[in-house]
């Protein structure tokens, strides 16, 4: 049998000689293909260069700020606040570094909304129990209640700083809890060392390390410095990967003060004392070098724990030397002695007659507590008598005392840099009456803050001018401005010394020193007249009397305890504070000087 193929017909024969001769793909339509696609290439290649050009270079900046947005977050590096130091150096404010604890919300498996997967909404619901076992922890950490905590961070959707001024110890427990959101940064606290005896003038802090009080708040600017910035970086959770400081925190200036740390916390301890004793309402006490014109010391009783400022009351936080208005009562008779005798309408010798030791002045009759007769100037003063008083200054005019008043800075706001500062109450003597001439004169019906007494008192401590105060070292003797002459400044001060020796003072008095200064007892001033049982105790003088170095004064507010003569009650304040700052400053005493023995009490006759 024939097995080879059978001949094509002669139809087919052609067609199939045509195809066996053709390739399958020219070479003009391979070429035209490939250049098509070249085309397409290149095309594409530009658009990518095109892209990268504009996203690179044209606008860089707008992606930049889209991926800062994103993934970066602004952080602020905080600025160590500036030291406050008394005069030697010892600290007495500091910024002590400790830890915030900063919250990422999205990081809590609490903030995810569920997925729907039975399966994986099962293990976050797990997850999420043990981290609000956590949140009950972290509560305990920090003192607060866990339903505030769950509900601060439950409730939130940006990060937020939830707790600052945390010890290391607090940091350490945060910690160990590998609490997912929570992150510890660091802060700082302002801390005082002396706590209470410092509170009043140095004043507080807020929770933003702002001076609030003091002069924390007056110096603010200078102690505060300036905050840092940093770019931290964060993944799609919140979680902080990379820092990047831009700007480094300048910190704060150190603030060095007049105030001197071991005599500021002795006039604390003496008025902390002298108020239980007294069972009084208040107290303050104000310390003022003579020579350059600096704050020493200045405390008020009642005060605070500036560390503790959990609950805070108006009535403690009050600088009371400053902010406070008393009646100065027989401690305004100084000036009203040194008015007279600048302006020669008496001299230290020139007598005066107090008997029967009441005056009448329109329908007002004034007295004196003791009847004492025929009096001389200088025993006017030194026995604090009304009647002399008001006998001498009715050689005045009221412009006159006036005028010396407000020369001692009686009315007028002393610049010292703190907040509160008050002017008193001088009214313009226009609108005196003779009455009202007269009980000025001896201090009622005219109102003072203790500071102001005591710079006040610097023109007898001096010779005769009122010297600026500070609160900031002074490099040496500062010239004041001239009120009274030295010869009456000198013989002011020798009726002061009077008054601790044959006067009203004799508690005043300090073995082996010399001391000068004036008592004054004053009814506290009630609506429609004066409280009869109220009473403002008060001595301002100074020590050694013969080379005065420093001016004291004192004021104890409604002693309760059956006391309430200056002269009982802070006159001997006076010279316990007296004592202890000669023997601090290291001014040696005078062995040939004795005490001398207290002799009865004389009262100022302010009743």
């Amino acid at each position: 049998m024939n097995t080879s193929a059978a001949p094509l017909p002669a139809r087919f024969r052609s067609n199939a000689a045509g195809r066996s001769a053709a390739p399958v793909l020219t070479w003009r339509a391979t070429q035209i293909r490939s250049r098509v696609v070249l085309l397409l290439l290149m095309i594409g290649f530009f658009a990518v260069i095109v892209r990268a050009f504009m996203l690179q270079l044209i606008n860089a900046d707008q992606w930049q700020s889209r991926a800062e947005k994103r993934f970066e977050r602004p952080r602020e590096i905080p600025a160590s606040r500036g030291r406050v130091l008394d005069r030697h150096g010892a600290v007495i404010a500091s910024s002590v570094q400790e830890e915030q604890l900063g919250i990422a919300p999205s990081r809590f498996i609490g903030n995810l909304p569920p997925t729907g997967d039975k399966k994986l909404d099962a293990q976050r619901a797990e997850k999420k129990r043990v981290e609000e076992k956590k949140l009950e922890a972290l509560a305990v950490i920090l003192g607060l209640k866990s339903t505030e905590v769950r509900t601060k961070i439950y409730g939130a959707k940006k990060f937020f700083w939830l707790a600052r001024g945390l010890n290391l110890e607090q940091a350490d427990k945060i910690r160990a809890l590998r609490l997912d959101g929570a992150e510890l940064d660091h802060d700082f606290r302002r801390y005082y060392p002396y706590g209470e005896a410092f509170a009043h003038v140095v004043g507080f802090t807020n929770a933003e390390e702002q001076g609030a009080e003091g002069l924390e708040a007056t110096h603010n600017k200078a102690l505060s410095g300036t905050s840092g910035q940093a770019r931290v970086v964060i993944d799609r959770r919140g979680s902080a990967v990379e820092a990047k400081t831009i700007a480094d925190a300048l910190h704060g200036k150190d603030l060095q003060l007049s105030l001197d740390a071991s005599i500021q916390t002795m006039v604390y301890s003496a008025l902390k004392s002298a108020v239980a004793e007294h069972r009084a309402k208040a107290a303050a006490a104000v310390v003022i070098d003579a020579k350059t014109g600096e704050v020493l010391a200045l405390v008020n009783e009642p005060s605070f724990d500036p560390n503790n400022r959990v609950r805070l009351s108006p009535d403690t936080v009050r600088n009371r030397a400053v902010t406070d208005l008393f009646e100065p009562g027989s401690t305004m008779k100084s000036f009203s002695i040194a008015a007279a005798l600048e302006l020669g309408r008496v001299n230290p010798k020139t007598e005066i007659q107090t008997a029967p030791g009441k005056l009448t002045i329109g329908n007002r009759t004034i007295g004196d507590s003791h009847p004492h007769g025929l009096l001389t100037v200088e025993e006017v003063l030194a026995k604090s008598s009304n009647i002399g008083t008001v006998k001498i200054t009715q050689r005045l005019r009221a412009k006159e005392m006036y005028d010396l008043y407000v020369a001692a800075g009686f009315g007028r706001v002393p610049d010292v840099g703190l907040n509160g500062a008050t002017a008193g109450r001088l009214r313009q003597p226009e609108k005196w009456v003779p009455i009202e001439q007269a009980t000025i004169s001896y201090g009622h019906g005219v109102s003072v803050s203790l500071l102001q007494l005591a710079r006040a008192y610097t023109i007898f401590a001096r010779d005769g001018d009122l010297v600026p105060l500070s609160f900031v070292p002074q490099p040496g003797p500062v010239v004041g401005v001239p009120v009274i002459s030295p010869e009456t400044a000198r013989a002011v001060r020798k009726m002061l010394e009077m008054a601790t020796t044959q006067g009203t003072a004799p508690k005043a008095q300090i073995a082996g020193y010399r001391v000068a200064g004036k008592t004054g007892t004053a009814h506290k001033p009630e609506r429609g007249g004066y409280a009869k049982d109220k009473y403002v105790a008060s001595f301002v003088g100074f020590a050694p009397a013969d080379q005065p170095r420093f001016v004291i004064a004192v004021m104890v507010d409604e002693p309760g305890a059956g006391k309430h003569y200056g002269g009982e009650v802070a006159a001997p304040i006076f010279a316990q504070i007296a004592n202890d700052t000669l023997r601090r400053m290291q001014i040696s005493p005078n062995p040939s000087l004795r005490i001398l023995p207290a002799v009865a009490l004389i009262g100022e006759g302010t009743e």
